[in-house]
């Protein structure tokens, strides 16, 4: 049982940066030991630490090498280095990788362009990206920075509900740059879009079921016709006859 986390120790499941010694690979006379819940059971012989992991079932681990005696905690240690793997893989699944998208417009710019290249900004923002707007000068057109900066301010003002100005407007050569941040961090814009996805689907396959629901029920009522014709007497000679 001592040796058993050795099962987990080519295969943890990540890497781990600190290498812990254990079980027999703790070469001192004498540790500080902690229970498994964390109690503090003493000062106590390496052999007798041994025994209590050995009839705990569990694994003898140095957690505090410099300490002194070092401190030695009794756990399963396969079981502490699967779920250190996990939570190591799962932090870096949550870091936020900064990412500046670039738009780029003319000062004069006509009003669908204008929409078109909004919606792109918005997009990225969303998708909590930061994003680069550059507004690009030709000929006469340096002479007039401030449809430039005029543009940029409205840009800002329209979609100010996703970002902010994080760096404001300035002249670039020709160009005029100004970048916008989103307001919300990349992890949280990911699970919006995620529950985003989600809504439409569910709207998607609600309409499809209503759409089933009314062919099934138009089936029905056609079936019901052609079941109360089949049950019409049909009439005879005798039926066209006057009574009288």
């Amino acid at each position: 049982m001592i040796t058993r986390w050795h099962q987990y120790e080519h295969n943890p499941g990540g890497p781990i940066t600190i290498e812990l010694r254990v079980n027999e690979r703790i070469r001192v006379p004498e540790v500080r030991l902690v229970g498994p819940n964390g109690e503090q059971v003493g000062i106590v012989r390496i052999e007798d630490a041994l025994r209590l992991a050995q009839e705990a079932d569990l694994d003898l681990v140095e957690v505090a090498a410099t300490a002194r005696p070092p401190v030695c905690k009794l756990m399963d240690f396969g079981k502490y280095k699967y779920e250190t793997a996990q939570k190591a893989r799962e932090s870096r699944r949550n870091q936020t990788n900064t990412v500046i998208k670039e738009m780029k417009l003319r000062p004069k710019i006509d009003p669908h362009d204008y929409e078109t290249k909004k919606g792109h900004v918005v997009r990225f923002l969303r998708a909590g990206d930061k994003v680069k707007i550059t507004i690009m000068f030709r000929g006469r057109e340096q002479s007039r920075p401030e449809l430039g900066f005029r543009l940029l301010q409205r840009l800002a003002e329209d979609v100010s509900e996703l970002g902010f100005v994080e760096s404001s407007p300035r002249q670039d050569g020709r160009n005029m740059i100004m970048v916008l941040g989103p307001h919300k961090k990349k992890s949280e814009a990911r699970v919006d879009v995620e529950a985003e996805k989600a809504k439409k689907q569910a709207e998607r396959e609600a309409e499809h079921e209503a759409e089933r629901a009314e062919r099934a029920e138009q089936v029905q009522a056609h079936e019901a016709e052609r079941a109360a014709g089949s049950t019409k007497k049909p009439k005879g000679p005798a039926d066209n006859l006057d009574p009288e």
